[in-house]
Order: structure tokens, then sequence, then C-alpha cells
């Protein structure tokens, strides 16, 4: 993964708004609300940028075991369980009216 820029403004509003929501994994399992840090989105090792994040918990982020698959060394034990980063991201961003689907069905 080469270095990457700063977050421009709207991009770190992004952020902080998704973060503001809490892991994404962990409202699936039912916890609601779990304090976040941001994850970036990766394709073929690199950053797709800071727009391409989801929130998730320090466990389902970079720290999970058995229970608890992290994204970050276990990825397909994570997606497994809760569906693709792209996935989780179009949710988010349906959620928080960022993309609507109905606006885009023929």
């Amino acid at each position: 993964m080469g270095p990457s820029k700063s977050p421009t403004k709207a991009e770190k509003a992004w952020m902080d708004r998704v973060r503001a929501l809490g892991c994404v994994a962990c409202e699936k399992d039912g916890q609601p609300g779990t304090p976040a840090e941001i994850h970036h989105i990766t394709d073929t090792g690199r950053r797709m940028g800071h727009l391409f994040t989801l929130p998730l918990c320090h466990w389902h982020h970079r720290d999970g075991g058995e229970d608890w698959p992290a994204v970050h060394p276990f990825r397909k034990r994570f997606e497994a369980k809760y569906g693709t980063q792209l996935e989780l991201l179009a949710e988010l961003k349906k959620r928080l009216g960022v993309f609507d689907e109905a606006r885009y069905e023929a």
C-alpha cells in the first residue's frame, strides 16, 4: 500500500459521519453503537480512497479471533459472515441517504 493523501474536507466529513454510526459488524451482531474506527477498503492491496471507508470496532477491524472475525487479517471469514466490504458500504450509503437505489431503477 502506497502513501495516502490527506483527506479533503468532504472526505473527512464522510469519515466522521460513518464513524459516529458505530461498528457495522457489531450492529449486524445485534450490538449497535459500538465505538468504531475507520477502515479503508482496498482493491489489490491499495486503498480505494477516503470515501471507501467503513466504521469498524477494533475487534472487527484488526483484533478479532474465532468469534469476532476481523477484516485484518481474516477478510474472507469477515466477508462470509457480514457481506463484502463494498456491500457494507452500499448499505451505509443507502442508510445515510447518499445512495438511493430506487432512483436508479428502470
